[in-house]
């Protein structure tokens, strides 16, 4: 008889997880968790009280901060994997599953399904011959190492690449092993798991290498799994179903979405809208149903082809998603550093990236480049974020797969900070009050091109005091605007006051935001 034991990675939403724990198990399966350690450990103590003492839930041994991309991500499913493997002998298969998944069939059709062919399921395409990868490094992500998180720290990742790459630093594949790529989410059988792992404990070498490429969970499980098992008994497919954009982007489900996802020829579907609440509850309760039965047209992806394409041509069905809701979302934290010299804020960003896990991108709507992520070419232009920018920053949210976000603005840019003060997110604002000296009016009104470099000293003279006080207009207005969450910082308070209004506009404790507040040279020129 099929039984389960799903390997749940996961970083947010503890309840959610224990929810989704307890539904997996209410049939007899299993769950091993591995909770990200980026997440606040009230967090996970809180997964830990509710899951404890049941019997077939287990806790990774060993949590691991993860990052897209890194190796983190598969030694944290490895760490779930073998506590999975050592608790529960009577699992047969062992599926992989993320906190956005939810089943689209129930546990007897998946149970079914599993027993009616001996064999894996996993996307495990030919790494260099096939055409998975459609952009971007290929053979770059095995023969460099790879140590920077190229989201987090990308000018480490490029820099370090670069270097290598200049002085021919390549290395081998193992000669043994032909790469294979494809989707993170697997269903493997127990014999397989068990020889995948004691192959890991065998070749500490084959670690070492997958530990410094570049997004090895495309990459690890699909290799060694084809390594070991014949290809007869491999099916190469997900048996998760997940739509991706044109932009890279896993397109998510809301609750109108029921029918269709039913329809699929899968067992769960990635991702769920945590706002979708009703097709969560169907969902669920799906699970656990009986003697259903279900009408497999799996129209999904074509369907999806059709509506975008209908789209790009004028012709469609629904609004394009810029149009739709136009809000952030009301779980989301958007704080928004105001500053009028940029070079102020971006310091106190590159810091917050240095120092914390939350995503913080610079001036977006004023400089082309922002510290972005790979947005697909739908930011190219200025006008174009401007315009579209509740959505840039929901699309900046979910490429981040983050509830929080940093963004910097320029105080002249009242409009779309009021705009987005007024969103149902929670957003805050912090603003870095600059002191003006007339080198930088000077210069800022070379940069704005109020005077030329041949304009006649008596000119800018008589302009400084104007410029200078609209800047200071500009600094007033933000101040009168009465935002409910507001705090400023200055070079002029104390470290005691500067950390006090970081942490309270950023949710850091008192420690981390002291840390920010005394970034070197902030507010120097």
């Amino acid at each position: 008889m099929v039984r389960i034991a799903f390997i749940l990675l996961t970083h947010k939403d503890p309840q959610g997880v224990v929810e989704q724990a307890r539904r997996l198990t209410s049939t007899g399966d299993f769950v091993a968790i591995h909770f990200d350690k980026r997440a606040p450990r009230a967090m996970y103590q809180q997964l830990r009280d509710a899951l404890e003492d049941h019997p077939n839930v287990v806790f990774a041994p060993r949590r691991l901060k993860c990052g897209w991309g890194e190796w983190s991500l598969v030694a944290a499913s490895l760490e779930a994997l073998r506590a999975a493997e050592a608790a529960f002998p009577q699992a047969t298969h062992f599926y992989m599953l993320s906190g956005d998944c939810m089943p689209i069939k129930s546990a007897e059709f998946a149970r079914n399904f599993l027993d009616g062919e001996d064999c894996d399921y996993i996307e495990s395409f030919d790494f260099f011959k096939s055409d998975w990868i459609k952009t971007g490094f290929k053979e770059e992500r095995l023969i460099y190492r790879h140590w920077f998180n190229e989201r987090t720290q990308k000018w480490l990742f490029y820099t370090s690449f670069a270097i290598q790459k200049r002085l021919g630093l390549t290395r081998r594949i193992p000669e043994d092993l032909q790469v294979r790529i494809g989707s993170q989410w697997w269903c493997l059988r127990r014999r397989t798991v068990e020889t995948i792992l004691e192959l890991v404990r065998q070749r500490p070498e084959i670690t070492r290498f997958f530990a410094t490429t570049w997004i090895p969970d495309e990459t690890f499980f699909q290799t060694l799994v084809a390594h070991v098992v014949p290809r007869t008994q491999i099916r190469t497919r997900t048996l998760t179903f997940l739509i991706f954009t044109d932009y890279g982007m896993p397109v998510t489900f809301y609750n109108d979405h029921y029918d269709l996802l039913l329809r699929q020829n899968y067992l769960f579907a990635r991702k769920i809208s945590p706002e979708a609440l009703d097709l969560r509850a169907r969902l669920g309760a799906l699970w656990q149903a009986e003697g259903q039965d279900f009408a497999i047209t799996a129209e999904g992806r074509k369907l999806f082809d059709f509506l975008v394409g209908r789209g790009r041509i004028g012709r469609r069905f629904a609004p394009r998603f810029w149009e739709t809701d136009g809000s952030l979302g009301a779980g989301r934290k958007l704080t928004i550093v105001v500053a009028k010299k940029w070079h102020v804020a971006k310091r106190l960003t590159e810091r917050l990236r240095a120092l914390t896990d939350i995503p913080a991108v610079d001036y977006l709507f004023n400089e082309q480049e922002a510290n972005l992520p790979d947005t697909g070419g739908i930011a190219n232009t200025l006008a174009k974020r401007e315009r579209h920018r509740k959505a840039l920053i929901k699309l900046l949210f979910d490429q981040f797969e983050s509830d929080r976000l940093v963004l910097c603005a320029d105080p002249s840019a009242l409009s779309l900070i009021t705009d987005l003060v007024n969103d149902r997110a929670r957003v805050g604002v912090l603003f870095l009050d600059c002191d003006f000296d007339e080198a930088y009016l000077r210069g800022h009104m070379a940069r704005v091109g109020l005077v030329s470099e041949t304009a006649p000293e008596a000119l800018i003279a008589r302009l400084l005091p104007i410029v200078k006080r609209d800047l200071e207009y500009e600094a007033e207005r933000l101040r009168d605007s009465d935002f409910p969450l507001f705090a400023s910082v200055s070079a002029g308070a104390s470290a005691d006051e500067n950390a006090a209004a970081i942490a309270r506009i950023l949710d850091l404790p008192e420690p981390l935001a002291r840390e920010l507040a005394e970034t070197p040279y902030l507010f120097a020129d």
